[in-house]
C-alpha cells in the first residue's frame, strides 16, 4: 500500500469566532497564496447543550478530501473519529445511508491513520475549548498552517498517515451499499 503521511493540526479556541478566523488564514494559504495544494479543514463548536456541530469544512478534492463528491474529507472524518455524533450545519452528517457509510469509511481510514493515544489527546485538547480547527495537510506546510492558527489558545500536531486508493474503494463500496 501507499501511504501517505499528512500532519494533522488541532487548534483549541476561546470562542467560534477566533477559530473561524484562523480557518480563513488558513484558507488563503490555498486560495490566495496558491502555496497548498491539497488539505483538509473543519472548525467545530462546542454548543451550549455540549454537542458539538462543524460549522465550515473544506475538503480539497485533488487528494484524500472530497472522497467521491460527497465532501467527506480526512478533517470531517477526524471529528466524526473524535465525536461520532457531530453535526454538520442544520443536519446530522449521517443524514443519507449512503452519506452516513462514506463517511463512516472516511472517519475509519482517519482513526486508522493515527495512534489511540493521539485520537484520545486531541479529543481531550478539543474538549477544553469552546470551539476548535482541524487543518489536515501537507507536511511541508506545517509550519505555515501552524502560523496561520495564531489565535489558538493550544495547539497540537500529529502524524496521520493514509492510503487514498484504498480510501477511495472503500468509500466506494459504502456508497453502492
Amino acid at each position: 500500500m501507499a501511504f501517505d503521511t499528512f500532519t494533522v493540526l488541532v487548534g483549541v479556541y476561546p470562542d467560534l469566532q477566533s477559530a473561524e478566523t484562523d480557518y480563513d488564514l488558513v484558507k488563503e494559504l490555498h486560495s490566495k497564496e496558491e502555496l497548498m495544494d491539497a488539505y483538509d479543514a473543519a472548525v467545530i463548536h462546542r454548543r451550549a447543550d455540549g454537542k458539538v456541530k462543524i460549522t465550515r469544512k473544506h475538503e480539497t478534492p485533488t487528494r484524500v478530501g472530497g472522497v467521491l463528491g460527497g465532501g467527506a474529507g480526512l478533517a470531517t472524518g477526524l471529528v466524526v473519529a473524535l465525536f461520532p455524533f457531530a453535526a454538520v450545519g442544520s443536519g446530522l452528517l449521517a443524514a443519507t445511508s449512503a452519506g452516513g457509510a462514506i463517511l463512516g469509511a472516511v472517519a475509519g481510514h482517519a482513526a486508522a491513520g493515527m495512534s489511540r493515544n493521539d485520537l484520545k489527546e486531541l479529543g481531550e485538547s478539543l474538549d477544553e475549548g469552546e470551539a476548535g480547527l482541524i487543518v489536515v495537510g501537507v507536511t511541508d506546510m506545517e509550519a505555515r498552517i501552524e502560523d496561520a492558527m495564531r489565535r489558538s489558545e493550544k495547539l497540537q500536531k500529529k502524524q496521520l498517515k493514509a492510503d487514498a486508493k484504498t480510501l477511495e474503494r472503500d468509500a466506494k463500496e459504502a456508497s453502492d451499499e
